[in-house]
């Protein structure tokens, strides 16, 4: 299993409000490297870069558990490849390939759909959908809810992140819940688990805060692949 950065972020306290801010990477789409700060972790940077830890790890030869250190440079981008020249297969056999590699696709999207299948989702808290999702502004959706409120986990897995260092996530919860998706709970008043704690869907995490003014609401995404995908989909219907 993951163990997180040497470095950990600490839990945040109960003042701390998430700015009014709109979802975005703060690490910029043009920026080759990233120098690791006290608190950082592989799963806040792919959070951030919107690569996700698992480009990421593959990008700088990280394995399991994906320790990085301060001063630590990161590489945002994938290194080019040598072309390899080959010879040509003769054509008879092109079609037999082309067949093989559309049986392992389809394979591999039906082992995923087992795979979410598995995770069981459920809602976080339950309130009134204030903001949906969108690929170009929210990255997940706000619900609506009571100061205090019990924040539970959507499924089980392991917490990578628990601390105040996004921007425009306030209180942030990061839990992995497998080699494909990661959930995460924003806008928290306070936080109740630590990173590397492993949590059962339903478990309280955290408690509901404000995201800015007086406006009380939780901020939900799921990640795929580190890609940010519409929570509607996996969560069941109201």
């Amino acid at each position: 299993m993951i163990v997180t950065v040497l470095l950990l972020a600490g839990c945040a306290g109960a003042g701390n409000y998430a700015p009014v801010r709109s979802y975005y990477r703060d690490i910029p789409k043009a920026q080759k490297y990233y120098t690791v700060k006290k608190g950082d972790t592989l799963y806040a940077i792919g959070f951030r870069s919107g690569h996700g830890y698992r480009r990421l790890a593959a990008w700088n030869k990280l394995s399991p558990p994906y320790r990085i250190f301060v001063g630590q440079k990161i590489k945002l981008f994938k290194s080019k490849q040598k072309l390899r020249t080959s010879k040509k297969k003769p054509s008879v056999n092109r079609g037999v390939a082309k067949t093989r590699n559309t049986s392992q696709k389809n394979l591999r999207i039906s082992n995923d759909k087992k795979k979410v299948l598995k995770l069981y989702w459920q809602w976080p808290i339950q309130g009134k959908i204030l903001k949906s999702f969108s690929q170009t502004g929210n990255k997940g959706i706000d619900i609506g809810g009571k100061l205090g409120q019990s924040v539970k986990a959507a499924a089980g897995g392991k917490v990578v992140y628990s601390g105040h260092g996004l921007v425009g996530y306030g209180n942030l919860l990061i839990i992995k819940h497998s080699s494909l998706y990661l959930s995460a709970y924003g806008h928290n008043r306070r936080l109740l688990v630590k990173e590397g704690q492993v949590v059962k869907k339903g478990q309280t995490i955290a408690e509901v805060g404000k995201a800015g003014g007086s406006q009380t609401s939780l901020h939900f995404e799921i990640r795929r692949k580190g890609k940010p995908v519409n929570p509607m989909r996996y969560l069941p219907k109201k």
